[in-house]
């Protein structure tokens, strides 16, 4: 190869690779609009004093932090976003293996029942808690009326009015509208799993449990968690159903983060407060999702 030639593939080189960090421009200036500058500004308001109005009126150290950690409700929201996060993913995940698990052995229904299941995910999360808060009503609900036929001298059931049973349903309706999701998933999984290990050990008498247990199981783990990951940080960021069904309520037994923050943003009009909570959520939403990365990305090597 001369010089010259030398010369033009180095410039071709160089422009191929400036070309291809221009086309990555739009994408950089994108995660900087949507996700760093909002970080940016949220640890920056903590610090201040803060309204819709007016923002950075005074910077006010670590004041909002402090009187975070002492008000009584934010500590708690914590703790219920972490509760309620993991409880319905969980619930989730198993239903929807179920599901997925039952299509896996129907794989001839699996068309007409995989449309089925979209009916719940794609019911949009507002019509989904009115209908629900319409069911679990006190009168005229169809649970309560439901029980009313069967024990006419029951005392209704204040499935949103009381505790733990306010929690509890908001968790049951949630995983029930992600239930399908996970069933895809891990539907799609199931798919991919090879078929001659399940022939070697139908070859050597193995039952149902058996399989399950041994080869199904192990091998789509990695899908589970990488499902039961997706779906944990989607129910942290829950606050459509706790706003239409509960509005965090009886009392706070359903004040989870999101909604308290924005409780203090747009009810309060605290900025610099909702700044620090929203801070400390991420924080707390790390701490989670980290060992839940981990325990993925092991189960990912173990199975390869």
């Amino acid at each position: 190869m001369t010089a010259i030639t030398r010369q033009v593939v180095r410039r071709r080189t160089s422009r191929t690779a400036w070309t291809g960090r221009a086309m990555l421009v739009p994408a950089v200036a994108a995660v900087c609009v949507i996700a760093l500058y909002p970080l940016i500004f949220s640890v920056a308001a903590s610090f201040s004093e803060s309204d819709l109005g007016r923002q950075f009126t005074e910077w006010v150290g670590g004041a909002n932090y402090g009187a975070m950690f002492a008000d009584g409700v934010t500590v708690p929201s914590l703790a219920r976003s972490v509760v309620f996060a993991l409880a319905s993913a969980m619930l989730a995940l198993v239903g929807g293996a179920v599901v997925a698990l039952c299509l896996d052995v129907a794989v001839r229904s699996g068309r007409v029942l995989r449309v089925l299941l979209l009916l719940p995910l794609m019911t949009p999360p507002v019509m989904a808690g009115v209908i629900w808060r319409l069911m679990l009503a006190p009168t005229g609900g169809l649970f309560n009326n439901i029980l009313q036929a069967v024990a006419p001298d029951a005392e209704p059931v204040l499935f949103l009015g009381s505790s733990p049973a306010a929690m509890v349903s908001v968790i049951v309706v949630d995983a029930w509208q992600w239930a399908p999701f996970c069933a895809l998933l891990v539907f799609a999984a199931l798919q991919t799993l090879p078929s001659e290990v399940y022939e070697a050990a139908q070859v050597d008498g193995a039952g149902v449990l058996q399989v399950f247990r041994r080869i199904t199981f192990p091998l789509i783990l990695p899908s589970l968690l990488t499902t039961l990951l997706l779906k944990a940080v989607l129910s942290f960021k829950v606050f459509d159903l706790v706003f239409l069904m509960t509005g965090g309520g009886p009392g706070f037994d359903t004040t989870v983060s999101s909604y308290e923050i924005y409780r203090t943003g747009f009810q309060t009009f605290d900025i610099g407060a909702a700044a620090a909570q929203t801070v400390v959520f991420l924080v707390l939403v790390t701490i989670v999702i980290v060992p839940l990365n981990a325990a993925r990305r092991h189960a990912e090597k173990g199975a390869s």
